[in-house]
């Protein structure tokens, strides 16, 4: 696994707010799957290396997480992946562009041995998809769960009572020990975050 942090602005709903990104690369010395394609097309191509890049997986479609997506794919002839329920987002950023195909819950995707399988998990964002990867013990969660609780949901196409379903009924059954790869901030751990369900729902409210 690689990780690079790159910065830009995320905007929905008529607002605009500078944010670092988290972008993960998983691999190995011949090809590579690239989570979230965010800001800096020149930086994630720089990381891939001339490997051959399986596919680029957009944990959701806010604009911060897709931005650089169109610049990698066209500068590797990579597929763009994304959840079919997140085209309404996508489409405002991308309006004449579709992604190359679709994620749906249970999808596996291939990368250098490693299998990610796809989890749907809606609330920030209604396509919104966590990656699983047992044999790394780690799960990619987008903007779904965060050190310290769940991804926001105060905005358009977003819920809060789906995101808790999403991360009690999904997230929290993988196993404790299972590393969470945020979309923004620091990793963290699932036995760390189970204990504090109910804390944030309370908050939440």
């Amino acid at each position: 696994m690689e990780h690079l942090v790159t910065s830009g602005q995320f905007t929905l709903d008529g607002g605009t707010w500078d944010v670092d990104n988290n972008v993960w690369l998983v691999g190995d010395d011949d090809e590579v799957l690239v989570i979230d394609a965010a800001h800096d097309a020149d930086a994630i191509l720089t990381a891939i290396a001339g490997r051959r890049l399986v596919a680029i997986v957009s944990t959701h479609a806010h604009n911060d997480h897709i931005n650089a997506a169109a610049a990698v794919a066209d500068g590797t002839g990579a597929p763009i992946l994304l959840h079919e329920d997140d085209r309404v987002l996508w489409d405002a950023v991308y309006p004449d562009r579709a992604p190359d195909g679709s994620l749906a819950d249970g999808d596996e995707i291939t990368v250098a041995g490693t299998v990610l399988r796809v989890m749907h998990t809606p609330g920030h964002a209604p396509g919104a998809v966590c990656l699983y990867a047992p044999e790394l013990e780690t799960v990619f969660t987008g903007d779904t769960l965060f050190q310290g609780g769940p991804g926001a949901t105060g905005r358009s196409y977003s819920d809060f009572p789906t995101i808790i379903d999403s991360i009690r009924d999904r997230l929290l059954a993988l196993p404790p020990k299972t590393v969470v790869r945020t979309g923004h901030g620091d990793t963290t751990v699932i036995g760390t975050e189970a204990p504090h369900l109910e804390e944030w729902i309370q908050r939440g409210h």
